[in-house]
């Protein structure tokens, strides 16, 4: 076994670990810093696999822009900050079966159906990811543009439902 290797399973434990926490934890700001380690791991995998544009990309787009949206979140909805009783219930054990259930599902899809076929070569340019993204996956990149939509949105909604029940007096 190369360093290569030991970094890149370190990384996927590391990655593990923070997930694991992001789930388990009933502190709202541990929970979302938990998640900013895991994509910032996720990131570090996608350097190590010489993804440079993905990694990036990663970190701009979810840690930058995502977590600021969901820390964001947080303060508008007056969430509870700190530990939280109502997330510490004991019934555990049927939701992580489930999940256990779904994960080896989708791994087992992923591992029989890969063709092994590069849909972009390696040492691809922003150029070509571009041309890809506009033209052959074009519906999802759509699809990805509304969801993000209606979550901004959503946000605004909380955010002015919130505003008009203070008076103007408590300003």
């Amino acid at each position: 076994m190369n360093w290569y290797e030991v970094v890149t399973y370190l990384v996927l434990f590391l990655m593990f670990l923070a997930g694991i926490r992001v789930v388990t934890t009933s502190n709202v700001i541990h929970a979302a810093i938990s998640l900013v380690l895991a994509l910032a791991l996720s990131a570090a995998l996608f350097l190590l696999l010489s993804a440079d544009f993905v990694a990036w990309v990663l970190v701009l787009v979810y840690i930058g822009a995502v977590i600021v949206l969901f820390l964001f979140g947080i303060m508008i909805t007056r969430a509870p900050l700190g530990v939280n009783a109502e997330l510490d219930n004991e019934k555990k054990l049927i939701p992580a079966l489930v999940s256990l259930g779904i994960f080896l599902s989708i791994s087992y899809g992923l591992i029989t159906s890969f063709s092994g076929e590069v849909s972009v070569e390696s040492g691809a340019t922003i150029e070509k990811i571009g041309l890809i993204l506009l033209g052959r996956f074009v519906l999802p990149f759509e699809i990805v543009s509304f969801v993000l939509l209606a979550a901004l949105i959503g946000g605004i909604a909380l955010a002015r439902k919130d505003a008009a029940l203070i008076s103007e007096d408590q300003i």
